[in-house]
């Protein structure tokens, strides 16, 4: 559903066209993950241009530092959540910036590494915290939660229809024993899903382990804290572009886009979602839920 690949970034060519970075300019990746758009805008703003790259999971960050080692005197790594947007701007007194790119959802780092817990396939410890220092693990709201809120939680940030059932059979597993791995988790949900619903080309489990990566994570309201803070760091022309992978973050950036627009503030620039092209979706077949939405600060 909502994944991005390590060495094809989706919508590459539309995000540099809208973001048309030049040399000298400054540009925030606010989800630098393996960094394969901040390689492609480094390119362009060098010599002279300097790339923000956010991110809150260190280990994600220290390989895109590995693969951004020819531009290390462009690009300023940055580990901390991309919520906290202006503050790290101040911090690093970068002044105001031409653009800024949101590329969210997970990244093949987490799901190919399983002790990260977020793959369905790969078998691992239920965890899914981005920021591992962090303290609450998927495992804890798993075995935690009461069945009512476990069932709303899947139901408001997994949009699952069956998430009465998938609650229940939670809390009847773990009535057993706790439940601590992927694996687990994903037979569970499994099991109580209608039959012809697991022969589907997505697995069963996986709007229920979107829901709880989003609720570990605070995702979106991170995400919009992110995005109501960014016309205040934009230089007037500057752009944000926002790469979402699921209706919850869409929505978002759509409403947050819209109120500034009414303000006055910011140019929306894609008046439809724009998608990946047929070719993209098949030479990386995870672009193909991706859509992108643009604003230019205007004033």
């Amino acid at each position: 559903m909502e994944e991005r690949s390590l060495h094809n970034p989706v919508l590459l060519d539309e995000v540099i066209d809208f973001l048309n970075p030049a040399p000298g300019d400054i540009i925030i990746d606010a989800t630098v993950g393996g960094g394969g758009h901040a390689e492609e805008i480094l390119r362009r703003i060098s010599p002279g241009g300097t790339l923000v790259g956010i991110d809150r999971d260190a280990e994600s960050l220290k390989l895109a530092q590995e693969r951004l080692n020819p531009f290390q005197d462009s690009f300023k790594p940055i580990n901390k959540n991309f919520r906290d947007i202006r503050k790290i701007l101040e911090e690093i007194k970068a002044g105001k910036v031409n653009g800024i790119l949101f590329d969210l959802g997970i990244s093949s780092i987490h799901l190919e590494t399983a002790e990260r817990g977020f793959s369905i396939k790969n078998a691992g410890p239920l965890d899914m915290r981005m920021d591992r220092s962090q303290g609450i693990s998927a495992e804890d709201l798993v075995n935690d939660l009461s069945e009512i809120e476990l069932s709303s939680l899947i139901r408001d940030f997994g949009e699952e229809r069956f998430h009465r059932r998938i609650a229940g059979a939670i809390v009847a597993a773990r009535a057993k024993r706790r439940i601590k791995t992927t694996a687990e988790l994903a037979e569970i949900i499994s099991s109580r899903v209608p039959y012809r619903y697991r022969r589907q080309r997505i697995h069963p489990a996986t709007r229920a382990f979107q829901a709880l990566r989003i609720r570990v994570n605070d995702e979106l309201a991170s995400m919009e804290d992110a995005l109501r803070a960014s016309p205040g760091v934009l230089k007037e022309g500057g752009r944000v572009c926002v790469i979402s992978f699921h209706s919850l973050e869409d929505r978002i950036a759509k409403n947050v886009f819209k109120e500034f627009a009414a303000k006055g503030v910011l140019r929306i620039l894609t008046k439809k979602i724009l998608r990946p092209r047929e070719d993209e979706t098949l030479t990386n077949p995870r672009a193909r839920s991706a859509k992108l939405r643009v604003a230019e600060r205007i004033a």
